[in-house]
């Protein structure tokens, strides 16, 4: 392989905890709450089932910190399955990546960005005079689409000028939300007679019940997705074993208080009733909290904080295709690695080709619901290889916790699964089809690779 198609090792923990605070601060805290209270009915419910996603991401941190010091190479799940299982499990999990993992996250924190901008200011299309020429849904879509292929254009310039604007857009989000949640408990308007279920609900913990505690889990998870995303950077960090554990641990727990704080602000500041099924649950709860006035300037700064997330998915995913180019199991040409800023150009416009393709045909429940499941499957697999990584003696770092932390991360994940697919079967077999579909390009890569070799 071309020395010149080699990613450098540029990045320390600073930069690498922000891209990992970035990747999980997304769409999903912003606009899953309310979809959560409609499942549920029961904010304290509801609140403990943010705690408990907290504790998840935090075992699956752990175990993560131990792989990505092992194997600290670009790819993920990816590089860590198909080194600890089997070369297709983990093309699997890469192939699954692109559809879902990046690319989907990708057009979901586009929508979000653009809904909130619109949210602020309904006479935005107006200022364009595209009112005449297209309906506010098309508009809201060229929004999410401009701002894919901006962020796009700013991470083909480099590892090191992205990770520069990563890093401003990162803590422009983290001092947004915690203001956020210290203005609105101490001088917000509220109550926390809130927390009293909605009056026509009767949560009961029977099957149904289950099945809405898995269902909304699913959707926290999802939230939560980003807690181990230093992992596909491994070839870009500097002293890898020590930065990636350190990054992981660091940005689970600081987001993990972030959200339960910042869902504690929702409840505080909308009634239940109102808050069941409501997608910009944000906005609403800044609206009630501080009048319509300050809700169109934090509307307006949440949109803007969605760029971070975009920023970090769209920095990641590319690391994962050109992994897979670069074992022989994708196109060729998706390996190729900019000669001046170094960064894989080719698998970065791939991304964002599929994404913009999302952001056209679905919505963002319906996104959002087929990711929730697909991002669940691989991680588990992953997760499972450190017992693997351990009795083979490969640990290159063992982290506390084992085995109780990895054990726990892996049955409730998998109670999640098949509670989450008895509530929502359809967009579940997608998702699962939607991995399965990987199998037969396995085998003709596979097949072309060897070819390759023989000839």
């Amino acid at each position: 392989m071309n020395p010149q198609d080699n990613l450098e090792r540029k990045l320390g923990l600073f930069p690498v905890t922000n891209i990992v605070v970035a990747n999980i601060i997304g769409a999903g805290i912003f606009t899953t709450t309310g979809y959560l209270m409609d499942f549920l009915g029961n904010p304290i419910i509801m609140l403990a089932l943010w705690l408990i996603g907290g504790i998840i991401a935090l075992c699956g941190a752990l175990a993560f910190g131990e792989l990505g010091a092992a194997f600290p190479e670009a790819g993920g799940e990816y590089t860590f399955i198909s080194k600890l299982f089997h070369p297709l499990l983990g093309f699997l999990s890469g192939w699954l990546s692109l559809i879902v993992g990046f690319s989907a996250p990708i057009a979901a924190s586009a929508i979000g960005f653009s809904k909130y901008l619109i949210w602020a200011f309904p006479d935005f299309q107006s200022w364009f005079l595209f009112d005449e020429i297209m309906s506010s849904e098309m508009f809201s879509r060229l929004l999410a689409i401009f701002a894919i292929l901006l962020f796009s254009l700013l991470h083909a310039r480099g590892m090191a000028f992205g990770a520069g604007v990563q890093n401003g857009l990162t803590l422009l989000k983290v001092v947004l939300v915690a203001g956020l949640v210290f203005a609105g408990l101490t001088i917000g308007k509220g109550n926390f007679q809130h927390l009293q279920p909605q009056s026509n609900v009767d949560f009961r913990f029977d099957f149904a019940g289950w099945k809405s505690i898995g269902l909304s889990l699913m959707f926290i998870m999802f939230a939560y997705s980003g807690w181990n995303s230093s992992t596909y950077i491994g070839s870009e960090i500097k002293n890898p074993s020590k930065v990636i554990p350190q990054s992981l641990l660091i940005s689970t727990g600081v987001v993990a208080l972030l959200y339960f704080l910042l869902n504690l602000f929702f409840v505080y500041a909308v009634p239940p009733e109102q808050m069941a099924g409501e997608p910009e649950i944000g906005g609403v709860a800044v609206n009630l909290a501080f009048g319509d006035f300050a809700g169109t300037i934090i509307s307006l700064l949440i949109s803007f904080a969605l760029f971070s997330s975009l920023s970090a998915f769209i920095i990641l995913g590319p690391r994962v295709y050109y992994k897979m180019a670069r074992d022989g199991l994708f196109f060729k040409w998706v390996s190729a690695v900019h000669p001046r800023f170094k960064v894989p150009q080719n698998a970065l416009l791939l991304q964002s080709a599929i994404a913009i393709t999302m952001v056209l045909s679905g919505t963002f429940e319906e996104i959002m619901a087929y990711m929730g499941f697909s991002l669940g499957i691989f991680p588990i697999l992953a997760v499972l290889g450190v017992f693997k990584l351990r009795m083979s003696g490969q640990a290159k770092l063992k982290l506390p916790g084992y085995p109780i932390a990895p054990l726990f991360f892996i049955v409730v994940n998998l109670a999640i699964l098949v509670l989450a697919f008895c509530e929502r079967p359809w967009e579940s077999t997608i998702a699962i089809l939607t991995a399965l579909s990987g199998i037969p390009v396995f085998y003709w890569f596979k097949r072309k690779k060897e070819k390759s070799v023989n000839s």
